[in-house]
């Protein structure tokens, strides 16, 4: 790891959270989400953003099994791993920060299985953020191995 560590933050209920800048393509206002049938309860539905197709999942609903309820404030995070774009439905992208190594902590969740993708806890003066490795964090959804087959499948044969 290196001595900073660059990442946008961003908050899902009152908690902040954060997901290093190599990952992020773009932050996005939350529109053109086509909702499509028989999806995970996390996932929104389908975006269009820069004329590519991707999952939208909502975040709120991942961690705290409640439905995000948008506001002016709202972002998408476009994401992407080495396997899969995605659109991250957040209540606010707050900032690009700098973390500085010294300041990551390991949490004592990393062991858990359902929260595996937490990578590290940074304290910053009064703030605690979460560090979330998307890798890990696509990785541990339910259904998300069906649907990045489904959008491999598409993007071949388009």
């Amino acid at each position: 790891m290196t001595a900073i560590n660059k990442v946008v933050v961003f908050r899902v209920g009152t908690e902040e959270y954060a997901i290093p800048i190599p990952f992020v393509i773009s932050i996005e206002k939350v529109e053109g989400i086509t909702p499509m049938p028989h999806l995970p309860h996390y996932m929104k539905g389908i975006a269009k953003v820069r004329g590519e197709l991707i999952p939208a999942v909502d975040f709120e609903s991942i961690l705290y099994s409640r439905t995000l309820q948008e506001t002016e404030m709202s972002r998408m995070i476009i994401l992407q791993t080495e396997e899969l774009s995605f659109a991250v439905l957040v209540n606010e992208a707050k900032e690009i920060l700098d973390i500085p190594s010294g300041n990551l902590k390991q949490p004592g969740l990393i062991a858990y299985q359902n929260t595996n993708y937490f990578t590290g806890v940074a304290n910053m003066d009064a703030r605690l953020i979460t560090l979330i490795d998307p890798f890990k964090l696509v990785e541990s959804l339910e259904g998300v191995r069906e649907i990045k087959d489904y959008m491999k499948a598409q993007q071949t044969t388009a």
